[in-house]
Parts: C-alpha cells; structure tokens; sequence
C-alpha cells in the first residue's frame, strides 16, 4: 500500500510508531518542500509505504480510518461526541493496547479533553474487561510447597478466600460487596454460610459476569437463595449509588489491576463514596516472588499487572486512605508468613469510624 503525499505532522518518526506496533513494515520518507530547491528543507509530508502478510482488508481499513486524520491533525469539521464511539468502532482490537494511545486519541478528538478523557476511560474499561486470567491460576495457586509434610498446601486462592471470610464473619457483616468479582469464586464461598443475607458481586466485564452467573447457577437457584445475591457490571473508577448502604466490600486482588493514577478514583469510589463499615482489600506482596522458581526474576505474578507492592509500600498507601476517610486500618498475612520475605498475599482490614473516635476520645 502506497500513499505518494502524506501529511504527517510529527514527521517519519511518528509514522512508525503509529503503524510499526500493528505490524505494519513501514517505510516513510519525508517529501521536499521543493526539489529544485532541497536547502528549503522538507514539507510536512511524507511518501508512505506499508507493508503486512498477517492482516486482514478490514484490520487495515480500521487503522487506515483512525491513523490517516491523526497524523494529518487537522480536521476541517466540528468534532461531536459521536465521534467517541466512531474512534472505538475502528479501533476495536488493537487501539486497547496501542502503546501510543494517548496520542491517538487526542489528536483524533481534535484535543478536545472532554472526549479525550471520555474516550480513555472506556479504553480502560475494555482492557480490563479483555484481561485474561487464565494464567493466574497457575502463580496466584502455588504456593511452595513444604518438604517435610505430606500434605500439600491449600491453593493460595483457597487461602485467601478462607481469610477473607474469617475477617468478614469478625466484622459482623451480613451485606457484603464483592468489588471486582470476576467469575464469582468468592460470591460462591459467600452464599454457602447463611450469615452473609445479601452478596453483590460487581465487575466490569460481562464474560466475567456471565462465567460467574453460571457458576452460581442463578437460573437454577430457589427463589430464597436467588434473593441473596445479585451480580452488576459496574466500573470501580466511578462513585455509583447501587453500592452505598453495605456492611461490608471486599477488594481481592484488584487494585494491582489498574493504573496507579487510577487508584485516587477508585479509593473515592469504595471509601469515600460507597463507604461501607468495613473494607478488605488484598494484594500480592512483590517480595515474596522470589519463593517461586517458576516466575522470572523481576517479573510480576500477572501480565495485566500495573504494579505490585512491597509490604512497606501497601501498608504506607493503606495508612494514607485510612487518615484520608475516617478509618483504621489492621494489616493480615495471607499463605505461609516467610520470616524474610513476609507472605504470598497481603491483606488490609480497613473499619469505618474508629479512628475519628479515637481521635475525639
């Protein structure tokens, strides 16, 4: 594919980081102001070849649609919001995960920031929505294995399930929030112990909503259990009224899952907002990869991992959200507690209220 005179502001350069990542060969050379006069230096054009053995007509006609008036930057038209939805068409598939995002989009929206931030946000949403956790089992279930028993430990996820529900049954919680449920493992454990009178499950993803409805089997549960649990898709990132008036919301490795500008919203979210009487929130702890062989050094347990913690640095941010809205906050080991490194998962008690008294008192 050829394209003779190209506008292209940002030059060759940003050609091939537009194109390259698509898997595009990309060749672009820049076109003379005036060949008769090549001391006039170079136009803002460039002469475009593109080459791909692996992508289809459609594949390119979507980049074609979105990459030609970005590296153009100048649209001749009133961008509307409808524009949004036009730039998440096309980019579907690929635009999640472009490492140039960012600027794509703002130069597509015509920098308008009201639909460039419109347009993140839901690119957000649909990368965490397409996270797949298929590989989490096989890290975030091991748990190294103790030569001098016979009995292998239970699962890490079993583990952690086990202290979630021994924290929420201390608490004297019955109305509980599973925040970023995913297929309902823990929305299962929860509706086994006739204690927790109303589960909500919440994620942002509907595969995950619908692997979890048939989990839980909802549409062949009795009409009084039926009525204890419900599952919604929802965005942590954004306050929502459904989730105020609750007991209790549990964060069980999530926060790990977004960006860290992300987290001030999503802390907004749960404790300022929802702010229920009391907040589990679990994460991995990073010093503790380096007991498993299996996982490569400075690699974190996850590929959608945004960060992973030291016990130093979740207790410090943990401290900070407790001052901010009113909370104490305790701190559980979850799995094997290593002498040296501390253990696989790292558990905050957060409950409302107590230190304000404290403070009164």
């Amino acid at each position: 594919m050829e394209v003779p005179a190209l506008p292209a502001r940002g030059g060759p350069g940003l050609v091939r980081r537009l194109f390259e990542p698509l898997g595009w060969s990309v060749t672009a050379e820049p076109v003379p102001l005036d060949t008769e006069f090549p001391d006039w230096g170079d136009s803002r054009y460039v002469r475009l070849t593109l080459e791909a053995d692996t992508l289809t007509l459609a594949e390119a006609l979507r980049h074609l649609y979105v990459l030609l008036p970005v590296l153009d930057d100048a649209k001749h038209y009133w961008v509307s919001p409808d524009e949004v939805d036009k730039l998440l068409r096309a980019g579907e598939g690929w635009l999640p995960a472009h490492p140039e995002q960012k600027l794509i989009t703002s130069r597509y929206l015509s920098r308008r920031w009201s639909l460039t931030r419109q347009a993140m946000e839901r690119l957000e949403l649909v990368r965490l929505a397409e996270a797949d956790d298929s590989d989490v089992e096989e890290i975030d279930n091991a748990v190294a294995d103790d030569t001098d028993t016979e009995e292998r430990p239970a699962p890490l996820a079993v583990r952690r399930r086990e202290a979630i529900l021994t924290a929420l049954r201390a608490s004297g919680a019955t109305r509980v929030l599973d925040l970023g449920c995913g297929q309902g493992q823990l929305v299962q454990a929860l509706l086994k112990d006739p204690s927790f009178t109303e589960i909500v499950g919440v994620d942002v993803s509907m595969r995950a909503l619908t692997i979890a409805s048939r989990r839980l089997r909802l549409d062949r549960m009795g009409e009084r259990q039926a009525a204890r649990v419900q599952l919604l898709q929802g965005s942590l990132a954004y306050t929502d009224k459904r989730l105020q008036g609750y007991d209790a919301a549990v964060l069980s490795e999530v926060i790990e899952h977004l960006d860290l500008p992300r987290l001030p919203a999503l802390e907004y979210a749960v404790f300022g907002a929802a702010r229920p009487r009391t907040v589990l929130v679990t994460t991995p702890n990073v010093e503790y990869n380096v007991r498993w062989e299996t996982l490569p050094a400075g690699h974190v347990r996850h590929r959608d991992h945004r960060f992973e913690w030291t016990r130093g640095e979740f207790r410090a941010w943990a401290a900070v959200v407790a001052e901010r809205h009113g909370y104490e906050v305790e701190f559980v080991p979850v799995g094997p507690d290593d002498p040296e490194v501390g253990p696989p998962t790292q558990m905050a008690v957060f409950t409302a209220g107590t230190a304000k008294e404290a403070k009164a008192a």
